[in-house]
């Protein structure tokens, strides 16, 4: 378990550091730290995807999670004592990690390069990843709940709290946060638009 806290911190770790290199800086200090919050966390996600759920994906296809010693492996199974379909690659769990590594990994990258140059899609993006990772979660964690969530360790106060409820629940929560930021924007500036064109019309 310390492994995996340490593992989990030295990568929120190098997302602050990043932010600092990368964020550009702005006279609104409020927007700033927004911003700077929303950099690590996005850089935090593409660590999550490209690392650890890609690794549980060659796990899955090319090694064994269970029989496995490396650093990596240990980490899915200390979480595979919370959620059992880690620890065998269940087909469902590999079907919802192998498009979220591919994809959702890169565009939190890519989100990342827009919100440095500050373009105007990245809220366009950034809404298309916080639906693909609330809904990842969902298909994660539906078909449990539906079969008595007989996979996942409710037994167990910190299985159940902080491994499964908190972890997971990050995923759910900061998308929501990041979906309202992003509607906030597109919502003013296509009132600015509109009231341009409304004065055009005058």
């Amino acid at each position: 378990m310390i492994i995996s806290l340490i593992f989990v911190i030295l990568l929120l770790i190098i997302a602050f550091i990043a932010s600092t290199i990368f964020l550009p800086s702005s006279q609104n200090k409020a927007i700033k730290k927004f911003e700077r919050f929303v950099f690590i966390w996005l850089t935090f996600d593409a660590l999550i995807h490209l690392i650890l759920e890609g690794s549980f994906i060659y796990y899955s296809l090319v090694d064994n999670i269970e029989k496995s010693q490396s650093p990596l492996a240990k980490l899915w199974q200390e979480y595979g004592k919370a959620d059992s379909r880690w620890l065998r690659s269940d087909v469902t769990i590999l079907s919802v990690e192998i498009p979220t590594s591919i994809f959702l990994g890169p565009l939190a990258i890519y989100i990342l390069v827009l919100l440095i140059n500050n373009h105007v899609s990245r809220h366009y993006w950034q809404i298309i990843l916080c639906v693909c990772e609330i809904y990842g979660s969902w298909i994660t964690f539906c078909p449990e709940w539906l079969t008595g969530s007989k996979n996942l360790n409710t037994e167990n106060f910190v299985y159940l709290w902080v491994y499964l409820v908190f972890f997971n629940g990050l995923w759910i929560v900061i998308p929501l946060i990041l979906m309202r930021q992003s509607w906030d924007v597109i919502i003013k500036n296509a009132e600015i638009v509109k009231k341009l064109k409304d004065r055009k019309l005058e």
